[in-house]
């Protein structure tokens, strides 16, 4: 059993590596061609960039492999028996910190050379060593606290209920449906500081806009995004009456007022399609898969391995196991996710207007330096938005034009691309 599930790890591994090594190849060759939707120079530093990026990725899923190799031939027969665990429920919490904190060591480095040296290279990163040390601090403690909850009841469940995997099941799905309660208003200004729009009449818009879709909301907030990064977003989050906006001070700096009720009333067109309770619900059911696939592996696998099938053994198991049961799924919910983009889109052009929500993803893709084309392969698997040109081309605007820009434009603006027909 041991042997077939690393050679499934294996050909997973391996064909992230091709779509990865086929993505890298596809940059380096586009980015030297015509200009799209940027300037010539602005568009090969974010090919660049992609490339870069990719590689970093590249290498972490090898280092992921590596441990997963390690984990199930030696790992966790060592961590057992250097943490002296039976069957205990306090072991198996015990247990499972080891097991997330080897895990953390190895992240490490990747994030470091991510945050300090890449998006510091490429003008994303205001991060400081002190803010960085205060966040991991602050991850720490909420992880000890929630995470060793969690750990309890789910290992409390295995130990002593015969069905435990459909009953973790309701308890994470629980957690999972609970947190996109709490996350806005207790979890997210742990980290950020959150402030009320000021009065006046862009939040004016912003309410009149959220009425006329039927939204209540906890309010409209601008986050401190750049005390870390430069890069803009916007988002609607939370369930009940913890729902929220939350634009980003870096994309109040960049966008007008009328580009950012464009976002918003992309964001909002996927509050009126109702796509936060899709998106649970496609959770939902691809984590019950899990559970049941993953809750009842044979207990040879634990024999191969060298170690007793004990609860902490079984949630580790699972935790290794579930990026490769997702994977099988990333196609489709990417694919569903790109749908539900393009109906905000239509949503947004129609609340916010079209000219508008152009030019704001115009600046987007410009500031956060997002190279605008993909593998058709990376797309099929990672893209969960379309390719800004598809995105575009949906709207009516004529992407390729944009090369023009770059020698001044029109006096009619970047409407001038718009398909009139």
């Amino acid at each position: 059993m041991l042997e077939i599930i690393m050679i499934l790890f294996t050909i997973y591994t391996l064909i992230k590596v091709y779509i990865s090594v086929m993505q890298i190849g596809y940059i380096a060759e586009e980015k030297n061609k015509d200009a799209v939707l940027m300037s010539q120079d602005k568009y090969q530093v974010a090919g660049e960039y992609a490339i870069k990026k990719e590689r970093v990725a590249l290498l972490s899923n090898l280092v992921d492999y590596i441990m997963f190799v390690w984990w199930v031939t030696y790992g966790f027969h060592w961590l057992s028996s250097t943490l002296q665990t039976d069957n205990s429920v306090t072991d198996a919490v015990v247990f499972l910190f080891g097991f997330f904190a080897i895990g953390f060591v190895v992240g490490v480095p990747f994030e470091l050379y991510q945050t300090f040296k890449l998006d510091k290279e490429y003008g994303f990163t205001k991060t400081t060593v002190k803010l960085y040390i205060v966040d991991q601090l602050k991850s720490t403690a909420m992880f000890i606290v929630f995470g060793g909850a969690i750990f309890y009841a789910l290992a409390w469940i295995i130990t002593n209920v015969e069905s435990w995997w459909l009953w973790g099941f309701g308890l994470l799905f629980t957690l999972a449906v609970l947190m996109n309660v709490i996350y806005p208003t207790i979890i997210a200004p742990i980290f950020n500081k959150f402030t009320p729009l000021e009065d006046g009449e862009l939040k004016t818009d912003i309410v009149k806009m959220m009425k006329s879709v039927g939204l209540k909301s906890d309010g409209v907030f601008v986050l401190d995004a750049s005390k870390r990064d430069s890069r803009l977003n916007a988002y609607f989050g939370g369930l009940g009456k913890s729902k929220r906006v939350v634009l980003f001070d870096t994309l109040m700096e960049k966008l007008t007022n009328k580009e950012l009720l464009a976002v918003l009333g992309h964001e909002l067109g996927h509050f009126s399609h109702g796509d936060i309770w899709k998106n649970i619900t496609m959770m939902g059911a691809l984590l019950f898969v899990s559970f049941l696939l993953l809750g009842n592996l044979p207990t040879e696998l634990f024999i191969d391995m060298r170690v007793g099938d004990s609860a902490g053994v079984e949630i580790a198991m699972m935790m290794l196991l579930l990026p490769l049961l997702f994977f099988i799924f990333t196609p489709i919910m990417s694919f569903v996710s790109r749908h539900n983009e393009y109906a905000a889109d239509e949503f947004g052009s129609k609340l916010g207007g079209k000219e508008n929500l152009v030019s704001a993803l115009m600046k987007l893709i410009e500031e956060n330096k997002s190279f605008p084309k993909s593998h058709p392969l990376f797309a099929f698997f990672y893209h969960t938005h379309p390719p800004v040109i598809e995105r575009l081309k949906e709207l009516g605007y004529d992407a390729h034009a944009v090369n023009e820009m770059s020698k001044g434009l029109p006096d009619d603006g970047i409407f001038t691309f718009f398909d009139k027909g």
